[in-house]
């Protein structure tokens, strides 16, 4: 039996051109302003998720800092040009997207399911 791929949302297409493009990402997440720079989008526990670096906006904690987000709650997502902000430390390894469909690194050790260069 062919396993079909799931819908994507706008939202999830959106990420997705962002890593793509090399753009960051303006979004309200929870009802913040968020300034982020997606680096992981999949799927986790059947949710579209991705792993981000919030460099800019509102957030609990302090930034920049990564932040694993539920796509579905994301809303107003815009791209704009800036500078691809990664983070300088990747001493553990992420635990926030189960199943990786994309990835900035093009060494991934997480054998994402496309490649970025599929997309452009």
């Amino acid at each position: 039996m062919k396993q079909t791929k799931p819908a994507q949302s706008e939202t999830y297409a959106l990420f997705a051109e962002a890593m793509a493009t090399g753009k960051q990402v303006l979004c309200l997440y929870d009802g913040h302003p968020r300034e982020l720079c997606p680096i992981l989008l999949g799927h986790s526990k059947g949710a579209e998720t991705a792993l981000a670096y919030q460099f800019a906006g509102e957030s609990s904690s302090r930034l920049p800092d990564w932040k694993c987000l539920r796509l579905a709650k994301a809303s107003d997502v815009q791209l704009r040009d800036g500078p691809l902000y990664k983070g300088s430390s990747h001493l553990r390894a992420q635990s926030c997207v189960e199943v990786v469909d994309l990835d900035i690194n093009p060494k991934s050790p997480y054998r994402p399911r496309r490649r970025l260069s599929d997309l452009a």
